[in-house]
């Protein structure tokens, strides 16, 4: 089990890594459109940074939060539009600087929780090591985005191990956004690391289990490759079902993306 200070580290990395995917593009490159339909790099960016700005501000002012979260609580798809336009608002240069301090204030926020406390979130409190987990699923998959976008391919690292545990967590996300009833069973996520290394959640006796690369599993559970894609193999029909609606995150599934939309896995292309 990753301890806080290993998930904070980790996503402190992750946040310096996508920075670094975009800190050497002119303005027009900034605008360049990326698989997901109507936003931009800058707006992948600028919706990170509005999440940290929200995960920093929980961690250390929860007062501060929840006046953040009520005027979320109506409708989160317009708050999130409108923290858009917000820091869209800002140039290419200075939109980076902020995400860049207020990743790292998160950061630093999340890593002063003792792990015994909790986080006052969008639904419920959860953990700081939950918290920041979700952190890493969020950069993930946006900076994935980023990386197609401009025909980068990002090195899987260990450090995906923290979304493939968040995703083995929130297993059950993908039937509640389409309001279906989640087996009572659970399932077995069994992935293989990029070293080699086999991450394994769940009961090895379980009659439904996920397997293949942990990479293929993250881009899966992030709706960012369709499973056709994918080198993921389900065993029993819930697993085979679960890889048509997984995801990590909370609220509509949006899109996705279409088979063979990718050559590979985060391949250039």
């Amino acid at each position: 089990m990753s301890t806080l200070n290993d998930v904070v580290k980790d996503l402190a990395t992750d946040i310096e890594e996508t920075a670094r995917l975009v800190e050497g593009l002119d303005e027009q490159a900034w605008h360049t459109p990326t698989p997901a339909t109507g936003w931009t790099v800058a707006d992948q960016i600028a919706h990170l940074t509005f999440i940290f700005h929200l995960a920093g501000t929980a961690a250390c002012d929860p007062e501060a939060f929840a006046r953040l979260a009520a005027g979320a609580a109506g409708d989160f798809d317009a708050a999130v539009d409108a923290a858009l336009r917000q820091f869209n608002a800002f140039p290419p240069a200075e939109l980076l600087g902020r995400f860049r301090a207020l990743g790292r204030r998160s950061v630093d926020a999340l890593a002063a929780v003792p792990e015994n406390q909790v986080v006052p979130w969008l639904v419920n409190p959860l953990p700081p090591t939950v918290l920041a987990s979700a952190g890493i699923m969020e950069i993930f998959g946006h900076g994935q985005d980023i990386a197609d976008a401009l025909g980068v391919r990002r090195e899987p690292t260990g450090r995906l191990r923290h979304l493939v545990f968040f995703a083995f967590l929130t297993r059950d996300f993908g039937y509640l956004s389409r309001g279906l009833t989640p087996p009572a069973e659970p399932f077995r996520i069994e992935v293989t690391a990029p070293n080699g290394e086999v991450w394994a959640y769940g009961p090895e006796d379980a009659e439904n289990k996920v397997t293949g690369p942990a990479e293929d599993f993250c881009l899966l559970v992030t709706r960012r490759r369709h499973r056709d894609d994918l080198a993921l193999v389900a065993t029993g029909a819930e697993a085979d079902r679960w890889l048509d609606i997984a995801q990590a995150y909370r609220g509509p599934a949006g899109e996705g993306r279409k088979p063979g939309q990718f050559t590979h896995p985060g391949c250039d292309h």
